[in-house]
């Protein structure tokens, strides 16, 4: 029996989980293990002294004859090769057994069967019931390593579950379900392949496998053409998910998947004699196989896009090529020479293959268990001081001699260094065992719950006595504030008469405040020069008006005044009303040319004012702008400030 299995195959576990732990950390490489499995001579070929055409050398490498060159030979070299005389059991004790252990750490691992049709695939996958293949074989084993890694006493708890489908044609089709119709492949937030639908049917045994996958098997697409008389017409998919569930905390969960793949064989219609539903069903499957050898080069060239999308096998088996899978390819070849090219396109494929590398990683979650509810006394859940009051001076006088902590505050109702004698004793044992448990791992546990008695008492007080201390500071402050508030209602005059009773906060540093802005409107000049000859005039756009501020400084004990300048805007109200009416005339009577003068109002906005106009009638105000539909309330009030002060402007510019 020979292993094939390298270190770097076996990947461990905790490198990258669902909730991202570890993910900083990229998974090492995984290469696809190439395995290539040579049939034995069918239908009397090999009596007739035809010689093989592929011969070979040792069990990692074989040959075969150069077509272009008869005296030259292509050698390969491989992970592993078995000859015409392997048995089943070589094949999967030597390539696919190893990682069947994989499934248990919660990380993929698939099994491909590749090859040209005719030369085996299915029968490596499936065999016979004298020489069982490698789908009986690994459900066999893997349901073993089930029920010992699951049994009673072990930290972890496992579940199996399988699913069977086909790829016909560009259709995914569930075996175990037929009427469920063409189900979709879709992909998670976290890149695992889906296919929402697909039935799921849980084993515990071997027999259960069978009772759902003999039926299955029957429901497979199937047909006879020249070189083989049931030559599979579909890519078939087993699916099988192991789930484990540790039992005890942290309560993690992980989930490995199986695929057992046993892909449909490349064909030559020349050859093969294919018509009609043969022929078609002939080129989807050479369709999915060329887009299959598109990936591997794809991933072998490091492109940045790789066509997994452009078919239906390669997108389900993008876990198991350049994904997060340890990955076995069994290439089958046939040593007739009429097989002589397709033997040849097989090896050159399972050599690309063996250049792709995976990156398997643990798929691993927590599942937060909530423990059973915890029933206090009423006397717990109140505190010390509310439950004294609920008793009444009566029952305090005759109360227990044991000494009363201190009022707990109202905000704390629960708290972890309460009484734990009043707990289930079942409760209290696992909150116990909890806490054992956290410091074990480092964690500073739940302080209180294995405290002794007396310190426990002496904590609790403590923390009763801050709670008190706290509630005096908070009601200090309040009447601080209040005093506070009554003093500045207090005139000025006996406010400097009275007692200096409330303390003014030092100042720490000098209080800068921003200067405002000082805004200015353009005027004409002969406006200007107008309003400054005539000493009666009531128009003024812009007055200079001097305000003081204070400034609060460390030294000084009264604050500094400073004088500032600022800009206040001022206008007659006959000029208002007079630019408010000339828009109120140019809303009702002026076309859409005469609105676009306006500011604010573009082409759009002035064919919506003469539409509602001729819809509406004229304006009465010029507020009922806003009734126009596009025009809010925000874009009114700025219209008014743009147009009214311009508008006023003009007119005083024309009576002068």
């Amino acid at each position: 029996m020979i292993w094939f299995a390298t270190p770097d195959l076996y990947v461990g576990a905790g490198r990258c989980r669902l909730s991202k732990v570890g993910a900083g950390r990229r998974p090492p490489p995984a290469r696809v293990r190439v395995a290539v499995r040579l049939r034995p001579f069918v239908d009397g070929t090999a009596a007739a002294g035809e010689p093989p055409c592929v011969r070979g050398l040792d069990s990692c490498s074989l040959e075969i004859a150069n077509w272009r060159n008869h005296q030259e030979t292509l050698k390969y070299q491989f992970d592993a090769f078995y000859g015409e005389r392997s048995s089943q059991q070589d094949i999967y004790a030597g390539s696919v057994q190893p990682i069947l252990r994989h499934l248990l750490e919660g990380q993929n691992a698939s099994v491909l069967a590749y090859g040209p049709t005719g030369a085996g695939k299915t029968h490596t996958m499936l065999g016979s019931p004298e020489q069982p293949g490698v789908i009986p074989r690994a459900l066999m084993d893997l349901l073993q390593l089930t029920r010992e890694e699951g049994g009673e006493g072990r930290p972890w708890a496992l579940s199996v579950t399988m699913s069977y489908l086909e790829i016909y044609q560009e259709k995914v089709l569930d075996l175990l379900d037929p009427a469920s119709g063409d189900l979709v492949i879709r992909e998670d937030c976290r890149g695992n392949i889906l296919i929402p639908g697909l039935t799921q049917k849980p084993i515990t045994s071997f027999a259960d496998f069978e009772r759902h996958f003999l039926p299955a098997s029957r429901n497979r697409t199937v047909g006879a053409t020249r070189l083989n008389q049931r030559s599979s017409r579909s890519h078939a998919v087993l699916l099988v998910k192991v789930d484990q569930r540790e039992r005890l905390a942290p309560f993690r969960q992980r989930e490995g998947k199986l695929y057992l793949i046993d892909l449909a064989g490349s064909e030559d219609n020349r050859r093969t004699g294919n018509k009609g539903l043969r022929l078609k069903e002939s080129g989807a499957i050479n369709s999915s196989l060329f887009v299959l050898g598109k990936v591997v080069d794809a991933l072998n060239q490091g492109l940045p896009r790789v066509p997994y999308r452009d078919s239906k096998l390669t997108r389900l088996l993008q876990d198991s090529l350049g994904g997060s899978a340890h990955s076995i390819l069994i290439a089958n070849i046939a040593p007739e020479r009429r097989f002589y090219l397709d033997t040849v396109s097989a090896l050159n494929f399972a050599a690309r293959s063996k250049e792709v590398i995976n990156r398997p990683f643990t798929n691993e979650s927590l599942q937060l268990r909530v423990l059973a509810p915890i029933k206090l006394s009423q006397k717990e859940l109140v505190g010390p001081s509310e439950a004294k009051r609920a008793r009444g001076p009566e029952e305090e006088e005759i109360g227990s001699p044991e000494p009363t902590a201190a009022p707990a505050s109202a905000s704390q109702k629960l708290s972890p260094l309460q009484k734990l004698s009043s707990m289930d004793p079942a409760v209290l044992e696992r909150l116990l065992s909890l806490d054992r448990l956290l410091g074990s791992q480092g964690s500073q546990g739940t302080h209180g719950l294995n405290t002794p008695r007396r310190e426990r008492m002496v904590l609790m007080k403590t923390m009763e006595e801050k709670d008190l201390e706290i509630e005096r500071l908070k009601m200090k402050q309040k009447e601080l504030e209040a005093k506070v508030l009554a003093q500045e209602a207090v005139d000025p005059k006996d406010k400097e008469n009275s007692s200096p009773a409330v303390l003014r906060p030092l100042a720490r540093r000098t209080v800068t405040v921003a200067k405002p802005l000082k805004k200015a409107v353009v005027m004409p000049l002969q406006l200007i020069q107008e309003q400054a000859a005539s000493p009666n005039a009531e128009i003024h756009i812009l007055k200079k008006k001097g305000r003081k501020r204070k400034l609060e400084s460390l030294d000084a004990s009264e604050p500094e005044e400073k004088a500032e300048d600022c800009w206040e805007l001022q206008i007659s109200p006959e000029l208002l009303a007079h630019g408010r009416q000339k828009i109120l005339d140019l809303l009702n009577e002026g076309s859409a040319r005469d609105l676009r003068s306006l500011q604010r109002i573009g082409q759009k906005k002035a064919q919506l004012i003469v539409g509602w106009r001729e819809l509406h009638g004229p304006f009465s105000q010029v507020e009922d702008l806003e009734r126009v539909e596009g025009i809010s309330g925000k874009q009114m009030e700025s219209f008014l400030k743009a147009n009214i002060l311009g508008l006023a402007a003009c007119h005083r510019c024309d009576t002068s």
